[in-house]
């Protein structure tokens, strides 16, 4: 026991001490709310778990209330070396990095030279980027602060139906990856269609049927940014990028799929309620193995790009 202990004092001598700016550093680098270990969805709502319903408010305040603790730690390492922050310090240490990103010499005297004209452009354009850095974070905290209450009221609605989420690759092709993992299910992981080839038929619906989708697809698109074309010039055009790129896929597609596969589509979300599609093509009997429902979940808040679709499957299904 006692050379256990000696080996493992022995062992915390050989580490090397943290020095003050290795120390500052990485204070800042946590203070990154997309850094901060402690700080998961799982943390988040232990403490707010017994709530029926979750708001924004709640995610954020337990949020800062994580941080603060972070912050607290923080003093108290920073107190292990003899270093007491202040407002005004923490400022000249963020300074102080500013300049050190920038290249600029921090450590001479500034009395006896004056930063080059290269090194003060260098310097604006290291503080440019530390206020476009610190906009993304603000945006992406308030993303991760709606993708959780999103993700935490989808699943609080799938689970009493036995349902989770199948995640699909977002990659533009996502609501056409999603119907096609829905007839993957039901055909030994073997899908009758490609998401390519849906892609095709939901084009080729929409372009034969165009009297029943020209109305929404005005109301939808921007006309302005296609001024010297007629609305059908404008509506094949649309049809063409939905066959031949990753254009996202929405309501119009939807729409296009439920009546060319004659399938009844059924679109979960946390954020909105459901929706259903096709339901002259939904069996007496549910959502039977011979005729199965796609399902599907929609996401607002999953990606920074924006919308996202998943498929939706039994929660015995190995996903």
């Amino acid at each position: 026991m006692e050379a256990a202990e000696e080996a493992e004092g022995s062992a915390s001598k050989e580490e090397p001490q943290e020095t003050l700016e290795g120390m500052l550093s990485r204070h800042r680098f946590l203070q990154n709310p997309m850094e901060i270990p402690c700080v998961t969805l799982g943390d988040v709502l232990h403490v707010i778990s017994d709530r029926r319903e979750v708001s924004r408010s709640d995610v954020e305040n337990e949020i800062s209330r994580l941080q603060s603790q972070l912050k607290a730690k923080h003093t108290q390492e920073l107190a292990s070396l003899g270093y007491k922050a202040t407002e005004r310090t923490e400022k000249n240490n963020l300074d102080i990095l500013v300049k050190a990103i920038a290249g600029v010499n921090v450590t001479g005297n500034s009395d006896l030279a004056k930063p080059s004209k290269g090194a003060r452009r260098r310097e604006r354009r290291a503080q440019e980027e530390a206020a476009r850095e610190q906009r993304i974070q603000e945006e992406q905290s308030n993303m991760i602060s709606d993708r959780m209450i999103e993700n935490e009221r989808l699943e609080r609605k799938l689970e009493p139906l036995g349902l989770t989420i199948n995640e699909i690759k977002p990659d533009g092709h996502c609501l056409y990856r999603a119907v096609e993992d829905q007839f993957s299910l039901y055909s030994n992981d073997n899908s009758p269609y490609g998401f390519q080839e849906l892609r095709k038929m939901a084009a080729n619906y929409m372009r034969n049927h165009a009297s029943d989708f020209l109305p929404f697809f005005l109301s939808e698109s921007k006309i302005e940014l296609d001024a010297d074309r007629s609305p059908l010039e404008r509506f094949e055009k649309y049809c063409e990028e939905v066959e031949s790129t990753a254009a996202w896929g929405g309501q119009l597609e939807l729409g296009a799929l439920t009546h060319c596969l004659k399938k009844h589509i059924i679109i979960y979300s946390g954020s909105f309620p459901d929706v259903e599609m096709g339901k002259e093509y939904k069996t007496e009997m549910g959502n039977s193995i011979s005729n199965p429902s796609i399902m599907l979940s929609y996401h607002r808040h999953a990606y920074g790009l924006g919308e996202h679709y998943n498929s939706v499957v039994p929660n015995t299904v190995s996903v």
